[in-house]
């Protein structure tokens, strides 16, 4: 289906006969959350391009007819001889020095500058912060850092890390500016939007609160013309460099906010109605996996069979949608009439998205789609999926994100997991914590609404590895499922390394990847890679100047992970004792 016809069905429950619909209280979609969750059982990376360690044997997706058991694999995160192999003395150095200055309560970057001078400034960054995080000014340079970890096994993900520096009262024009259609200027507060899903100016600068996720903000449509270049050249040089590779890209890069705020609310209130409907023929959420909706037999008094057909096929949603919000007997419309200026806009967002998943399909590589605020999030997480549906016919090569800090997370990941069992597609999927907690808290509490993070960051844990666990049990069921494991938490890869133990799912298979930052967590990326795991560096590169911000970020999140935990600081210093007294004071690694 063509995205630029996509949008009068971005809804649509089902393409068949709306006379009987399929009604899935539990898994109906993930682009929204659930009226009400399940109980519990139990870094963000941005723009990039995927740089495979080595060539890896592509098995085939049914599981071997073999019953030769897998011997286990153990992994021994505290062997600091392995996970420093790949660096030299000066390297460790360095890491102790930056990983202490982290934990300072000061902006050395910005106080540094304003002291130093251009010149001296950028020589010292390049020895401490900038050395440690970044590889590099343009491609050229980075090649060498590149090399190095493919030899020990580590994949990268390269990143143009430059950032439009932009005062807060900018940030905010910008987003007010995009995120308000023409139609709520004429007439504001004459409509039925909910004001989670509306645009507000303290909350307009989208960076506050966020430390490991780049921020795109709307300026016109040739700007995004430009960004969507910068994601097809990462993708051409991935397909290049490797033959089974990622790249990344944010949905808020390619078009105006105003269109995402708008569709979110949309399969909010499409869901939410559709739960309704449901609990009038007395359907218990999470009880019927799959129940036949009859139209006729609701008592409802909604509007004619006509309206409520059309509705749920999205045959009005296009430019006069309709949801329900109060159920009290009739449905409202939605969504104000785009100017043809917004039409045209909304169609391009579109056709981007479509040209970047081809692009991604002609060069072998596989493109995954950041997650981002939860107001953007669900109509992010729908778009997705018809790309998956669209491309993921064959293998994998659309992935989504999922946000395990949300309340919502396990229900998104099985709604797409059975969605894609049913309509014979491979699931694809990144799984993160998330980046925005502190924001989309506080905008919640400040704006009235319920908050969409779970309670504390054990309760996130829990459904981190909930989530993780459901997917590697769906490719030990079917192998048409990958999953990258994207965290810097060792207890969470342990996890990981455990299940696949238990389900006997080998590293060779390539259904399981792992993903850390450069300069962080060397302890766990380099000893998985050694044995064999699919592991990825977050690479970003960039002139010095004009990746501080990136780098701004790195040491805000290192001032707290440093703080919390003594860990690969006393790995480092362990390492740098065991050479110093074994007499490799000048140990280079070897590759």
């Amino acid at each position: 289906m063509s995205y630029t016809k996509f949008v009068p069905a971005l809804v649509r429950a089902n393409t068949g006969s709306i006379g009987k619909l399929r009604l899935s209280p539990a898994r109906c979609r993930s682009t929204v959350a659930s009226a009400k969750s399940q109980e519990e059982k139990e870094p963000q990376m941005d723009e990039c391009t995927v740089v495979e360690a080595v060539p890896v044997e592509l098995i085939s997706q049914t599981r071997s007819l073999s019953n030769t058991p897998l011997s286990k694999i153990h992994i021994d995160f505290d062997n600091t001889q392995e996970a420093y192999r790949s660096k030299g003395n000066i390297e460790l150095l360095r890491s102790l020095l930056v990983f202490k200055l982290c934990t300072i309560d000061v902006l050395l970057m910005d106080l540094s500058k304003k002291l130093l001078g251009k010149w001296m400034f950028e020589r010292m960054m390049k020895m401490t912060f900038y050395g440690q995080f970044v590889a590099g000014e343009d491609h050229n340079s980075i090649k060498p850092l590149i090399q190095k970890n493919q030899a020990f096994g580590v994949g990268a993900v390269l990143d143009y890390s430059v950032e439009e520096d932009l005062t807060q009262e900018e940030a905010e024009k910008k987003e007010m500016d995009s995120c308000v259609s023409e139609a709520e200027k004429e007439s504001p507060g004459d409509d039925h939007r909910e004001k989670k899903y509306k645009a507000h100016r303290q909350f307009g600068d989208r960076r506050g609160g966020v430390i490991s996720a780049r921020t795109y903000f709307y300026a016109d449509e040739a700007k995004c013309d430009n960004q969507m270049e910068t994601f097809m050249n990462c993708i051409k040089a991935s397909g290049g460099a490797s033959s089974d590779g990622f790249s990344a890209i944010k949905m808020t890069a390619l078009g105006r906010p105003q269109f995402l705020l708008q569709f979110s609310e949309v399969l909010v209130k499409w869901r939410r109605f559709f739960n309704f409907l449901a609990a009038q023929q007395g359907i218990s959420e999470m009880m019927v996996l799959e129940q036949k909706l009859e139209l006729e037999q609701l008592k409802m008094g909604v509007g004619a069979k006509d309206d409520i057909e059309n509705w749920f096929t999205g045959e009005k949603l296009g430019l006069s949608g309709y949801g329900s919000s109060s159920f009290t007997g009739h449905l409202e419309p939605l969504l104000n009439k785009f100017s043809a200026e917004e039409e045209r806009q909304m169609k391009r967002m579109l056709q981007r998205m479509d040209i970047l998943a081809k692009h991604a399909m002609d060069h072998g590589v596989r493109l995954m789609v950041d997650a981002e605020q939860t107001y953007f999030q669900p109509a992010i997480s729908r778009l997705t999926l018809e790309m998956q549906r669209k491309f993921n016919r064959e293998k994998p090569v659309i992935f989504n994100t999922y946000q395990c800090y949300l309340k919502e997370a396990y229900d998104n990941v099985t709604l797409d997991v059975e969605l894609s069992r049913r309509e014979g597609w491979y699931f694809g999927a990144k799984l993160v914590r998330g980046a925005y907690m502190y924001q989309e808290r506080a905008r919640a509490e400040e704006i009235g609404y319920e908050d969409p993070i779970n309670p504390d960051y054990e309760a996130t844990n829990r459904m981190y590895h909930r989530c993780l666990e459901y997917v590697l049990e769906e490719i030990d069921h079917s192998r048409k499922a990958n999953v990258m494991v994207a965290t810097h938490n060792e207890d969470t890869v342990k996890f990981t390394l455990e299940k696949m133990n238990e389900m006997g799912l080998s590293p060779t298979e390539n259904k399981v990847y792992f993903g850390q930052l450069l300069g962080m967590c060397d302890q766990i990326s380099f000893p998985l890679g050694q044995a064999g795991f699919p592991v990825y560096k977050y690479v970003p590169y960039g002139p010095v100047n004009e990746v501080i911000p990136y780098l701004s970020r790195r040491a805000q999140e290192n001032r707290g992970f440093m703080k919390g935990s003594q860990r690969e600081r006393s790995l480092l210093w362990k390492e740098l004792k065991r050479r110093l007294l074994g007499g490799q004071i000048l140990y280079k690694p070897v590759y």
